[in-house]
C-alpha cells in the first residue's frame, strides 16, 4: 500500500492543530472533512499534489437544480466568479453539487499551516456565501426567472453570513 506524502500529512497536522476532524483516504494523498457552516453543511476534500508541491481544497454542498433553473444558476456562478482573485465556483452537473475550489503552490514539501488554514476558511466561507443566492434562483418560479436581475441579486448583503468577530468590532 502506498504511504501518504509529507504534504498531505502536513495538512492533517494542521487540521488537528485547529481541532478539525478529518480522515485520510487510504492510498491517496486526499483528506476528507465536514463542517457545519452558517447556511449549510459543507463537505471538504483536500488533495495534495506532491510532484508540484500543490494543495487543492474543494468544498461542496448538495443543490439539485431542474433544467429550467440550471442555466440561471450557472450564470449566477459565472458572475460570482468574475470578481474573485482566489478560487472559483463550479457546479457538478452529474451530482447536483455546488463546488468551490482553491489551489496553492507551496515552496517546500512541508506546507505552511497558516496558508492551509486560510484556504480552508476561504473555501468554506465562499461556498456558504453563495448557497443562499443559488437557493433564491432555485426557489424562483420558472415563469419569473427572466425577471431575475442576477447582478442585483449578488449585490444583496442581507443573505450573507456574518463575518466571525465582526460584531465585536462594531461595538467599539
Amino acid at each position: 500500500m502506498r504511504t501518504h506524502s509529507r504534504q498531505i500529512l502536513t495538512v492533517e497536522e494542521t487540521f488537528g492543530a485547529n481541532g478539525w476532524h478529518c480522515e485520510l483516504v487510504e492510498g491517496r494523498d486526499v483528506l476528507r472533512a465536514g463542517f457545519e457552516a452558517h447556511h449549510t453543511r459543507v463537505d471538504l476534500i483536500a488533495q495534495a499534489y506532491p510532484q508540484l508541491n500543490a494543495l487543492s481544497i474543494v468544498t461542496e454542498s448538495l443543490m439539485p437544480l431542474d433544467e429550467e433553473h440550471l442555466p440561471v444558476a450557472l450564470e449566477l456562478l459565472a458572475r460570482a466568479n468574475k470578481p474573485l482573485t482566489l478560487g472559483g465556483f463550479e457546479f457538478d452537473l452529474d451530482r447536483g453539487m455546488l463546488v468551490f475550489r482553491i489551489t496553492n503552490l507551496f515552496e517546500r514539501e512541508r506546507f505552511d499551516s497558516d496558508i492551509i488554514s486560510s484556504m480552508v476558511h476561504c473555501a468554506i466561507a465562499e461556498l456558504d456565501r453563495i448557497i443562499p443566492y443559488v437557493a433564491i434562483v432555485r426557489d424562483t418560479p420558472s415563469d419569473l426567472l427572466d425577471d431575475l436581475n442576477l447582478p442585483r441579486l449578488l449585490a444583496r448583503e442581507d443573505v450573507i453570513p456574518p463575518v466571525p468577530g465582526q460584531e465585536e468590532e462594531e461595538e467599539y
